[in-house]
């Protein structure tokens, strides 16, 4: 088995502590303000914000757990434990969005006089509170999913609010208080179209799918093109977590290879996959001129 690893990116989870600290803050503020205001974008922030303080925990622990070494009971360790908290954060965003939906369109025909100035403070806070902890997060999440699903709840949070603002100032100026539900709606709409986009990447990396920068077809006519090299068949590519990237394979070598010579063949293959397609776990079974029913690239088991 190969392992080629590049320069890792290595995930402080104690940003996400501070961000936890901080959306509890705005979180307890805005359901104390939407309650004084009577502001139903104002309390959709807050349960949003209280979901992301769930989020972050969750995505802490499932951090913790991925940094557990492996044993004899768990070969693979808990690695997988941050896309199973990618999943859930996902389907949270996607959930609470259509709550979001609900209770708008009932206010939206039955609007309720707004204190706008409350309103405008919170959202404010809101912003500074949820653009800090973006910043915090903001490195950790282009390297790791679970880190990516903690930073767009916040993200989503930071443009809820700014969403907010610009609702409190027409309620203040303009006396629209619509804006209120119509806002809501707009807010719950983006955190479908974010969640569904991460709950299919998380989906597809817990299913074992091949990555979609992956042509499997390309991928063995590269592996073919080196001498030695027969035919490589029953081929599985997949994401362990963000930062492992398995295959395994069989390869009927084209000659009755000593093990040694096998090595070097093998060596080279795996610079290849790790070069062009940044695979850095790799399992090839050898084979010469084994009788198989089939040899086909994939092979339904």
């Amino acid at each position: 088995m190969g392992h080629h690893r590049g320069h890792k990116h290595e995930v402080k989870g104690k940003n996400l502590i501070y961000s936890i600290l901080l959306n509890l803050l705005i979180t307890v503020a805005q359901v104390i303000g939407g309650i004084l205001s009577g502001s139903l974008a104002l309390l959709s922030d807050a349960l949003h914000n209280f979901s992301d303080v769930l989020s972050l925990v969750f995505s802490l622990i499932a951090h913790k757990l991925s940094r557990r070494k492996a044993s004899i009971e768990n070969t693979f360790g808990y690695k997988r434990a941050e896309l199973i908290a990618a999943f859930v954060n996902a389907a949270t965003l996607v959930i609470v969005a259509f709550i979001l939906i609900f209770g708008a369109v009932e206010r939206f025909f039955n609007p309720h006089p707004i204190e706008s100035n409350l309103v405008i403070w919170l959202a404010l806070l809101g912003i500074v509170v949820n653009g800090a902890s973006v910043l915090l997060l903001q490195k950790d999440a282009e390297h790791n999913i679970n880190m990516k699903s903690a930073y767009l709840h916040l993200l989503t949070d930071m443009m809820a609010s700014v969403a907010v603002l610009i609702g409190g100032l027409l309620m203040k100026f303009y006396g629209w208080f619509w804006v209120d539900s119509v806002l809501t709606i707009a807010i719950a709409l983006y955190l479908i179209v974010v969640g569904a986009k991460l709950l299919l990447e998380s989906t597809k990396m817990l299913m074992l799918f091949t990555p979609d920068f992956i042509d499997i077809k390309e991928l063995v006519r590269e592996v073919h093109k080196i001498p030695g090299a027969g035919k490589l068949h029953h081929i599985h590519v997949w994401h362990l977590n963000d930062d492992e990237l398995h295959l395994e394979a069989h390869l009927d070598c084209s000659e009755d290879i000593r093990l040694s010579e096998f090595n070097e063949l093998l060596h080279q293959i795996e610079v290849l996959l790790f070069e062009k397609y940044h695979i850095n776990h790799i399992n090839i079974q050898p084979e010469f001129q084994r009788e198989e029913a089939t040899k086909d690239f994939i092979v339904q088991d």
